[in-house]
């Protein structure tokens, strides 16, 4: 880890800042952006450990225990979505959510995307235009509101619009280790959202969980996006497909399953949103595309 740290503060502090993203994106004391400090980032791990281990469980090795916070190679070559409180203070002191972004360029130094730990994403890789893959995401507990969501959620679509993204990709999980207690919703997500053959990503061989644990006739889809997790619900609502299959994840405590979104909706709407404001300002948060693309049940 101690590595993966200097990585990281090489890169931050060695003239690699990220670009700013377009748009205002601003609402009362929040704000989006892209991280600028490798304070702002070592922020950001701790708060990922706080809601990844100490609120869900997942299971430290010695060093991460030590270090109270979430780390690995992607960090130092991966951009980091942040929201910020400047309630709280400036910078690090303002950190209360975070979204880890991975293009191609930034997974090639680390020997390939995350997600291929657990499902076979080639089929993505052949495609052509560019790959995002989204991780890491978390909100600190009094900020899981609409206005955060929304404002994670149109930072994300800033980034996809600045780097001609065509297909957002990534892990999704639900808590438990245990397939059967997600009867319903895994099944769901397969008779309803699996994704076409040319995009449909499969869980690795070995880790292969099957979705489809209830017949179709018997899922209660009401029921079913009630008990989705509201992120995974979000992608749904953007066109999100689901890949085959799901993985246990037995150190983060989840059951894992792949997500796939083709962008042409978030582009569409947010190049109106840039055509019609003087600047290519974003509009503001209560405005019907952010709800849309909040995704908050």
């Amino acid at each position: 880890m101690g590595h993966e740290l200097e990585l990281v503060t090489h890169r931050l502090a060695g003239g690699l800042t990220p670009h700013r993203l377009a748009g205002d994106l601003k609402t009362g004391t929040l704000e989006v952006r892209l991280a600028e400090s490798a304070a702002e980032l070592d922020a950001a791990q701790a708060l990922r450990y706080r809601i990844f281990y100490d609120e869900m469980q997942a299971k430290p090795d010695s060093a991460t225990l030590a270090a109270q916070r979430d780390v690995d190679a992607y960090d130092a070559t991966c951009d980091h979505l942040l929201v910020l409180d400047h309630a709280l203070g400036v910078g690090a002191d303002a950190v209360v959510g975070t979204y880890r972004l991975i293009r191609k360029s930034a997974a090639d130094a680390c020997g390939g995307f995350y997600t291929r730990y657990e499902f076979d994403i080639s089929p993505l890789l052949s495609l052509s235009g560019n790959l995002l893959e989204l991780g890491r995401s978390c909100v600190d507990t009094r900020y899981r509101t609409r206005p955060t969501m929304q404002l994670l959620w149109r930072g994300i679509a800033s980034y996809v619009f600045h780097h001609d993204i065509t297909l957002m990709f990534g892990c999704a999980s639900l808590p438990g280790v245990d397939p059967d207690a997600h009867a319903l919703p895994l099944s769901y997500l397969h008779h309803y959202h699996l994704a076409p053959e040319a995009l449909r990503a499969r869980a690795v061989h070995g880790r292969y969980v099957g979705l489809d644990r209830m017949p179709k006739e018997a899922v209660d889809m009401k029921r079913a996006l009630a008990d989705l997790p509201p992120l995974i619900k979000g992608y749904l609502r953007l066109g999100g497909f689901i890949g085959d299959g799901a993985v246990i994840d037995a150190q983060f405590n989840t059951v894992d399953v792949c997500i796939l979104v083709k962008t042409d909706l978030i582009t569409e709407k947010y190049l109106n949103h840039y055509s019609r404001t003087t600047g290519g300002a974003i509009s503001g948060a209560g405005d019907s595309a952010g709800d849309e693309i909040a995704g908050v049940a």
